[in-house]
């Protein structure tokens, strides 16, 4: 085979066997196949497109690129679910402890973010103690035993995606359905779970900004998980205003611990039951997903969730009276509130925007060397469809800086009012299986 020969024939739209697939990502992976072979590729595959055997064929070949983790020691189905991300987006605080608190085992592994704010890790470690550095084996003990565990993301994964998504992030090919569907789906099938449920985020804080991209994107990944063996469902979301309130580390852990009393953000609570209600059914736990949401909204309200939480907490190194008490949170120096200029309904709020605020803030990252301050971020005081009376406060920030005159003009760009009542927006827009 020459990698010429496969670039013109998928440059001319014809299928590529399996074998070619491989032949491609083994040779780009060990470095036979250059950049330049590779962006042409690429580019072919932003025209052309693929069919889902080709993308299921990309995909594996990519997941057999590096290490694959083996969960078959932990008992039960084991249930992985992945968000593509966005504002405020704090359903694994919940997700985790609930699920787990109805025997559903969630073997979790996470990252550092780059962006709005940190990640899973970085928001768990605003918790005093609490660590990820945990062994293989303590993990799938700790899953065994607790049904609960979050380990950091390791080992040699998918090197054929990091190479190729870096190459795509500098040949304009980022926004390649095939390429985004293979990448995601590569680092979800190698770490080990049986079965995927997949939030996939619409609107101006989500990487997909237009609901049929959205959907376009999360029928990929399900049928790429389902072609490859794995039970695969997709839920689309709204993220054209941040989810919950709470926009900064220790703020989204606080908001989870309240989500999980049952005094948390209405949109979050229920997002997060209608992912666990997923979860739930695909571990085979229940057979409807109406059973599924009553065994979630019975943890709530019995705090068996808050109660797991703290087990897991404890379990790691963190400390589990914070559950009890949020003031063992780290704090920000200033709270500052920002007041609307007039009186109406709150049309828009531009999640990407707000989340920008709050990295300015120190909540999020620019870069990889960025640290964060896990105290500081936003909190928003009024959603979609509120109103707000001229003087009464939209956000209020958290900040160690007394300056914060560039975060509040970014504030008041993120937000929209008029005299009009206006309608919150849909929540949850479509399930695909």
């Amino acid at each position: 085979m020459r990698m010429v020969d496969l670039i013109e024939k998928k440059r001319d739209g014809k299928e590529l066997s399996k074998e070619e697939i491989e032949f491609i990502i083994k040779g780009y992976t060990c470095e036979e196949i250059p950049d330049y072979q590779m962006s042409a590729f690429a580019m072919a595959v932003y025209f052309q497109n693929m069919t889902d055997q080709e993308r299921a064929a990309l995909t594996m070949a990519m997941v057999e690129s590096g290490d694959q983790i083996d969960l078959s020691a932990i008992e039960g189905i084991k249930v992985d679910k992945h968000s593509t991300g966005g504002v405020g987006d704090t359903t694994t605080l919940v997700l985790a402890p609930l699920v787990a608190s109805v025997g559903v085992p969630v073997a979790k592994m996470s990252g550092r973010g780059l962006g709005h704010t940190g990640g899973t890790i970085d928001k768990l470690e605003a918790i005093k103690g609490f660590s990820v550095e945990i062994t293989s084996q303590q993990f799938t003990d700790l899953v065994n035993k607790n049904k609960v565990a979050v380990v950091g993301q390791s080992g040699n994964l998918t090197p054929a995606d990091k190479k190729l998504y870096a190459l795509r992030d500098v040949t304009a090919t980022v926004n390649s359905i095939p390429l985004i569907a293979s990448s995601i789906m590569s680092k979800k099938i190698a770490s080990g779970a049986d079965a995927i449920v997949l939030d996939v985020k619409t609107g101006a804080g989500a990487f997909m900004k237009d609901l049929s991209q959205a959907e376009e994107l999360a029928k990929a990944m399900v049928d790429i998980g389902n072609n490859l063996g794995r039970n695969t469902i997709a839920i689309i979301s709204d993220m054209s205003q941040p989810l919950g309130f709470a926009i900064g580390n220790a703020l989204e852990v606080k908001e989870a611990i309240d989500t999980l009393k049952g005094e948390g953000p209405k949109d979050l609570l229920e997002l997060c039951l209608s992912l666990g209600s997923q979860m739930v059914l695909l571990a085979g736990k229940t057979n409807t997903l109406a059973e599924a949401r009553l065994l979630l909204e019975d943890a709530i309200t019995t705090r068996k969730g808050l109660e797991t939480l703290k087990t897991f907490l404890l379990a790691q190194g963190g400390d589990p009276s914070v559950v009890d008490d949020v003031t063992k949170l780290p704090t920000a120096q200033f709270q500052i509130d920002v007041p609307a200029k007039e009186s109406g309904y709150l049309s828009n709020i531009v999640a990407d925007k707000i989340g920008v605020a709050a990295m300015l803030l120190g909540a999020g990252r620019a870069t990889k060397e960025s640290v964060i301050d896990l105290a500081v971020g936003i909190e928003l005081r009024k959603k979609v469809g509120d109103y707000v009376e001229a003087g009464e406060a939209l956000v209020s920030l958290h900040s160690n800086e007394a300056n914060v005159d560039e975060v509040i003009r970014r504030v008041y760009e993120s937000y929209t009012v008029t005299p009009k009542k206006v309608k919150p927006p849909t929540l949850i827009y479509k399930e695909i299986r």
